[in-house]
């Protein structure tokens, strides 16, 4: 890791060098290194738990850049190395714009990760004291990584010879102290990352999907229109909400749900829609 001090500017979801800010913390006794997205990256995620399994919602370009990230953090070796997506970077989920919870991703064999540590974090998000420096993470790697696994993809006879090998290590995704951590090995997330940078490459019905691990009860989802489908969401929330004349009652969802689709109709008429409204 090098440390630099800079003034912040965009991240591409394509470079081969991601750069994020870094802070040391002390989180219930244990010294780590917390590194987050700089302001200036355009990345977006959200996060939701639907039929019993916890999912990370973003974009294309969104499943790059946690592709990266990923990759990058398999590398490390310092302990105590974390990378958090706090709430600068959250959206509200876009199917009924409930909150979302911070993301930390933890490599499982090199950082212990406590209940107690992550509410400690969680208590300082979002972080606004200044960053201590500049972290690069060198993903060159990556695209060699994917080109291998496109080769033996695009050639019928490979599927015959290709034999998997499970990744070492184990895999564990939870909320833990208001925050989604997804505790992975070394192999783990590169696994995860040559899967995440290739993903929404074979698009169905607009979303694209990736079981981080069956298991462990974790998926990462995209869809083409992402960020309009969190503007429908929100709208349609507060329009039900302030029908309702509750806060956030129980059992609201399916109603957001529902109006969601009228909202969608207003905000973005079809074609056909559009014809019908003047006929």
């Amino acid at each position: 890791m090098a440390a630099q001090n800079k003034r912040p500017r965009p991240a591409s979801a394509t470079d081969d060098m991601l750069k994020l800010h870094r802070r040391t913390m002390v989180l219930d006794g244990r010294v780590y290194t917390v590194l987050t997205l700089r302001p200036g990256s355009d990345f977006r995620f959200a996060t939701n738990r639907f039929h019993e399994t916890w999912h990370v919602l973003s974009d294309w370009r969104g499943s790059r850049a946690l592709a990266r990230l990923l990759w990058g953090l398999s590398y490390q070796r310092r302990p105590g190395t974390l990378v958090v997506i706090d709430p600068a970077h959250l959206d509200p989920n876009p199917f009924d714009a409930a909150p979302s919870d911070p993301i930390v991703l933890v490599p499982s064999d090199l950082t212990v990760f406590t209940q107690a540590a992550a509410t400690a974090l969680r208590r300082r998000l979002p972080l606004r004291d200044k960053s201590q420096g500049t972290v690069r993470f060198q993903t060159f790697g990556l695209r060699p990584a994917v080109a291998k696994v496109d080769a033996w993809r695009s050639r019928p006879e490979a599927w015959n010879a290709y034999r998997w090998q499970p990744p070492t290590g184990w895999a564990r995704i939870e909320r833990v102290g208001g925050m989604l951590a997804i505790f992975g090995s070394s192999s783990q997330m590169r696994g995860w990352a040559t899967s995440l940078a290739t993903l929404g490459s074979h698009v169905h019905y607009d979303m694209d999907y990736l079981y981080l691990d069956e298991q462990a009860d974790g998926e990462v989802q995209i869809f083409r229109q992402y960020r309009r489908k969190v503007n429908i969401a929100r709208q349609a929330r507060t329009e039900v909400l302030s029908r309702s004349g509750a806060q956030s009652p129980h059992g609201i969802e399916p109603h957001i749900w529902a109006h969601g689709a009228t909202v969608r109709r207003r905000r973005y008429p079809t074609r056909d829609e559009k014809r019908t409204a003047t006929d």
